[in-house]
């Protein structure tokens, strides 16, 4: 092949190993599937040991590699023929290595980072190992390959923090922190037993955690005890998404209830379990005027009098309509953090939606058995790992 043509395949697959000359290219059917072949020598022209270019030829020894190809109707395979050679001056045997691929690997590492790239894309490992190529293990060694990218160290923490769980590997519950500003994750710990996230934290530096100056979290009555044992100038803010979530759950629980005393066929029934959504709705915001016919309860009422009749079934549920008794004592329990909740710009909604992301990688991957797995799934899908970062990545 001429030297024109051999230039033209390595600019096409992005080769500039300038040991690597292309001889041939052809079709090929393998096990039924139709390849595309590029074959190529690997020459060696100095010896790894002393560097002589006396060199005495010793054969070639063959290797399909599996390689990137932007059809994923007709794989790619080089078939490269490495050169072995016997230096006269040192006595040493050796075979010809390129970077387009590890040594003892039939995985180019081309191929290896069009895998990392896809992991950080909402899609199974099956998905990504049939588009390029390769086996379900080899999308698993890549994902295992990257995941000591994420050790943190333990002398710098935000000035705002973000504590919650979410259900993992074998409906476990696993704590999660972030960054409540930049909205990054600061760490992922297998289990929210208080032991373990005092020992955590415990291990950065004094100034590291006298740094931190808020952290927001739900009505966890233990997460408290971990601030104040950890960050001694950490305001604590409950988040006021999860007071309001408190304050409607208390009163759905009191409606049903109460709902439960009627029978079915009751207009009572029909008015606290139909239209549930108005109980929870901003009394201000409900239609007055307009009155409009219902098939539940057999009448056309606003929304405001299918409230207002609902709650004068029981003297108890109008008055938690008004004041819901538990949740307040709760609340004032918790006071100063409740406070804080109301006044601090900062709340869990990054991380809840981040929780939500979290769940769309479990559910796409029918579920994680492998903790490690699964958090470096995370991590690559949180864009932590740009395409642009190379090849260290698949360092093991």
């Amino acid at each position: 092949m001429s030297s024109s043509t051999n230039d033209c395949i390595k600019f096409m697959l992005d080769i500039k190993d300038k040991n690597i000359f292309f001889k041939d290219q052809y079709y090929k059917f393998i096990q039924g599937k139709k390849f595309k072949i590029f074959e190529a020598v690997l020459v060696q022209p100095a010896c790894p040991f002393c560097g002589s270019i006396d060199l005495l030829h010793n054969g070639r020894y063959k290797t399909d590699i599996r390689y990137i190809t932007a059809n994923a109707s007709f794989p790619v395979i080089i078939r490269l023929f490495k050169q072995r050679v016997l230096c006269r001056d040192c006595n040493h045997r050796s075979m010809a290595q390129t970077n387009l691929v590890k040594k003892y690997c039939f995985i180019s590492n081309a191929s290896k980072l069009k895998v990392l790239s896809a992991l950080t894309e909402d899609r199974s490992m099956t998905s990504i190992a049939r588009e390029h190529n390769v086996s379900v293990n080899t999308v698993q060694r890549v994902l295992a390959s990257c995941s000591h990218r994420f050790l943190d160290g333990f002398d710098h923490l935000p000035e705002h923090l973000a504590f919650d769980e979410f259900k993992g590997v074998d409906r476990q519950l696993h704590f999660i922190c972030l960054d409540g500003e930049k909205h990054e994750v600061i760490q992922i710990l297998r289990t929210r037993y208080k032991k373990t996230l005092l020992k955590y934290f415990g291990r950065f530096s004094l100034e590291a955690r006298e740094n931190v100056k808020t952290v927001t979290m739900d009505l966890n009555f233990y997460y408290q005890g971990i601030v104040r044992a950890c960050f001694l100038n950490a305001k604590i803010v409950i988040d006021r998404f999860h007071m309001v979530q408190m304050l409607t759950r208390s009163f759905n629980s009191l409606r049903v209830k109460v709902m439960k005393q009627f029978k079915k066929n009751t207009r009572s029934y029909q008015l606290l379990k139909a239209p549930w959504k108005l109980y929870l709705k901003k009394y201000d915001d409900l239609e007055k005027n307009h009155p409009r016919y219902n098939g539940h309860y057999k009448d056309s009422l606003t929304q405001e009098q299918v409230v207002n009749e609902g709650i004068s079934a029981n003297p108890v549920l109008s008055a938690s309509y008004e004041l819901m008794h538990k949740t307040l004592i709760t609340f004032r329990k918790n006071g100063q953090a409740i406070l804080n909740g109301t006044t601090s710009i900062y709340s869990n909604g990054c991380l809840e939606g981040f929780n939500r992301k979290i769940k769309q990688i479990e559910r796409t991957a029918y579920g994680y058995s492998n903790y490690i797995n699964l958090l470096t799934r995370i991590r690559l899908e949180e864009n932590k790992v740009k395409e642009k970062e190379p090849s260290n990545l698949l360092i093991a």
